[in-house]
């Protein structure tokens, strides 16, 4: 049964209104509200019948009103590999999907976020760009300890690393060595360093093992198989061990191991700081049913096995795992090598950043899981991460106006032609998921409706995060 639908969702230019809705998502849980808005900024959480102070009333009906989804994890690419993905098309995907505020990874783009130098000259790259709210990560690669107060300065909230080959050249993997002169500069900035965890070893080991049996580099078993639960597990436990040493926060990005969930619950447990996100893929899809050449769905590290997934689902149940983002990571067309069914040759990446709402809805509520929860896992978590904690992620006094409006009951089936990505390919493609955006306001500024499309001027800004 598909919710009521309001005949339009008329909102001013001012960036001041109320919005009035029936079913409101607070800290409170779900139920009538009217939103107050002020120059952008949600000034107190009202009754129903609240009159509204002179400022235009905007109804949303039945629809549901929850904060803009936090996409902690994105690759943007610009500038440098812009005909991969860009600002103006990834945050177009962003805004129809529901998000209002993405962070943006160091590396694909050229020069990487690893100095304020190169920090500064993607920010130039901005202008006029953004359909939502944009925060960098920085990078930590050999060499540019010297650079992290630099990043620090600028306005990342952490910086992130590669325990292993990245795939690019301009971002070279660390060793323990590297970590143990990083760690406590950004520990003493305020800052957290992200993890890419797999161990080398591991990797090697495998690719040795499928080259000695020829292994069909087409079988979706053959890249499951080159990239082993035992990498990830290996290099988290060392990441373990130098948060337990330097006492800096580390964040574990995109953690595909279900095996390695006693290891950072153990250090959870012990008061370390230490934390981990997941992703729409590894929460949807199983390699059971990736088939032989089926190069989309390839990712690193990769989808696994159906049990290795709802195992994933227990650890978010039990808050070993905190966040799901959609490390989205996307490539041209070319670079998947559909045509000949490679995974060994292809670009492991997935694009599904504007299905990230609809998507985790779909997976949590066939799971029993209630919004509350959900949007701790992809709003009010990740904004914390990224260092928005007190500005984004929640409808309440104080708040950026980053509100979605959407049903919760309607369903649409995924068609790459509706996607504002630059590229469509997606493993999304042909499902159906529940969950359509009828509305997104960024900062109070209207950044899509479903009636209308996107708005014509970009709403979104940079955001500097300094702790």
């Amino acid at each position: 049964m598909t919710s009521p639908v309001p005949a339009s969702l008329d909102f001013p230019d001012t960036r001041s209104f109320v919005l009035r809705s029936r079913r409101v998502l607070t800290d409170d849980g779900i139920g009538p509200a009217a939103v107050v808005v002020r120059d952008g900024r949600i000034v107190a959480v009202d009754g129903l019948d609240f009159v509204g102070g002179g400022l235009r009333r905007v109804d949303a009906g039945n629809l549901l009103v929850t904060p803009g989804l936090v996409d902690s994890h994105v690759h943007i690419n610009e500038p440098g590999r812009t005909e991969w993905e860009g600002f103006q098309t990834a945050t177009e995907a962003a805004a129809a999907g529901g998000i209002t505020c993405v962070v943006d990874m160091p590396l694909n783009c050229i020069p990487a976020t690893t100095s304020r130098a190169a920090a500064e000259r993607k920010q130039r790259h901005l202008r006029d760009q953004l359909h939502v709210d944009v925060v960098f990560w920085g990078g930590v690669v050999p060499g540019n300890v010297d650079e992290l107060p630099g990043l620090a300065h600028f306005g990342v909230p952490g910086c992130k690393c590669f325990t292993c080959p990245s795939g690019v050249d301009e971002f070279p993997h660390v060793v323990r060595g590297d970590l143990d002169r990083a760690m406590p500069v950004l520990r003493d900035h305020g800052l957290t360093l992200l993890v890419h965890a797999e161990a080398p070893g591991p990797l090697d080991e495998a690719e040795r093992r499928l080259a000695a049996e020829h292994a069909d580099p087409r079988r979706y078993d053959t890249y499951l198989r080159s990239r082993p639960k035992a990498a990830e597990d290996q290099a988290i436990a060392m990441i373990i061990e130098l948060v337990r040493k330097h006492r800096c926060p580390a964040h574990i990005v995109h953690l595909s191991s279900a095996t390695a969930l006693p290891l950072l619950q153990a250090a959870q447990a012990e008061g370390l700081p230490v934390s981990a996100e997941t992703c729409l893929h590894y929460l949807t899809f199983t390699a059971e049913e990736i088939a032989d050449g089926a190069t989309p769905w390839k990712c690193a590290p990769p989808v696994r096995e159906a049990s290795n997934r709802e195992a994933l689902w227990a650890g978010l149940s039990s808050s070993t795992v905190s966040m799901v983002v959609s490390d989205h990571s996307p490539c041209t067309p070319a670079l998947k090598k559909q045509e000949t069914g490679d995974f060994l040759a292809a670009w492991g990446g997935i694009a599904g950043l504007q299905l990230g709402l609809s998507a985790l809805w779909t997976e949590s509520r066939e799971r029993g899981v209630d919004l509350q929860t959900m949007f701790g896992w992809n709003a009010r978590h990740t904004a914390r991460l990224a260092g928005l904690g007190e500005r984004k992620g929640r409808i309440a006094a104080g708040y950026d106006a980053d509100l979605v409006v959407w049903d919760d009951d309607a369903t649409f089936r995924v068609r790459g032609e509706d996607l504002r990505h630059r590229h469509k390919v997606t493993p999304w493609a042909g499902r159906t998921l529940r969950g359509v955006v009828h509305a997104t306001v960024v900062g109070g500024r209207v950044a899509f409706t479903k009636a209308a499309g996107l708005t014509k001027r970009p709403v979104g800004s940079f955001v500097a995060v300094r702790r």
